[in-house]
């Protein structure tokens, strides 16, 4: 087993696991010196390129950021989310798989879904391909993003489906707006660590998309908590540039080439 995955598992019940989205290797640099795990998220689908859905994020999309991530990346997790439909079946998802870990040097995939999954999830792990499991609100495939775990048969089933992933050899679990008390008994009845994203602190640990977290984004979910408003940073950087460009201020004799 991958040393990296070792250190994410031993940290269940010790201290919480720190994960965010990257999507470039500049913003991987930064994330790296402070986060455990690292999500190249197919969530770059309405983040970067305004795609309505993840379903129109592509593999090889993934596959061309995974590969800038990778540049930024020493010491966290770097994990890789299938897009969909790339894993419908052992035989595809084996295939996809084996390409993603050769183009983009990651250390695990991630896939949404519960009992469908399992065959897929074994598949891969019997194959040494560490694989993250991913419950809850399912970006790829649900229609409506509400939180899970209003109603007894569906806690039943989320609970169900975890105990299903942890068996077929997942290392970690993401719980998405799962409800505080479900997510709670999920976590307790794991020996695998649960990432959450709207699931309360109850799981080993978090992940938040980086550009919600900085305020890049225009993101109004419930569980998002903007850190800073990097939006202003940037504009008043472009006003002053902007000011200095047309004022003759840029570029100074310091910025040019003199003899």
């Amino acid at each position: 087993m991958n040393e990296k995955i070792k250190k994410i598992i031993n940290k269940k019940n010790k201290s919480k696991i720190v994960c965010l989205t990257a999507y470039s290797k500049n913003i991987a640099e930064i994330l790296d010196k402070h986060c455990d795990l690292i999500l190249v998220g197919d969530s770059l689908g309405s983040v970067l390129y305004n795609f309505k859905s993840t379903k129109e994020v592509t593999l090889q999309i993934m596959i061309n950021h995974s590969k800038s991530v990778r540049l930024g990346i020493n010491k966290s997790l770097m994990v890789f989310d299938m897009p969909y439909k790339t894993y419908q079946n052992p035989k595809e998802a084996l295939k996809n798989a084996k390409l993603v870990l050769k183009k983009t040097k990651c250390d695990a995939v991630k896939l949404e879904g519960g009992k469908k999954i399992i065959p897929i999830v074994k598949k891969l792990v019997q194959n040494k391909i560490p694989v993250m499991g991913h419950v809850g609100i399912l970006p790829q495939t649900d229609k409506k993003f509400t939180f899970k775990g209003k109603k007894q048969q569906e806690r039943n089933r989320i609970l169900h489906d975890t105990k299903l992933l942890e068996n077929a050899g997942a290392f970690s679990i993401v719980l998405e707006c799962i409800e505080t008390k479900l997510s709670k008994k999920i976590t307790d009845n794991l020996t695998i660590p649960t990432i959450g994203i709207g699931s309360s602190v109850n799981c080993d640990g978090q992940v938040l998309v980086i550009d919600d977290l900085i305020g890049l984004s225009k993101s109004k979910f419930k569980f998002v908590k903007k850190y800073l408003d990097i939006s202003r940073i940037i504009e008043n950087a472009v006003k002053r540039y902007k000011s200095e460009v047309i004022k003759k201020r840029f570029p100074t004799r310091k910025h040019s080439f003199n003899t």
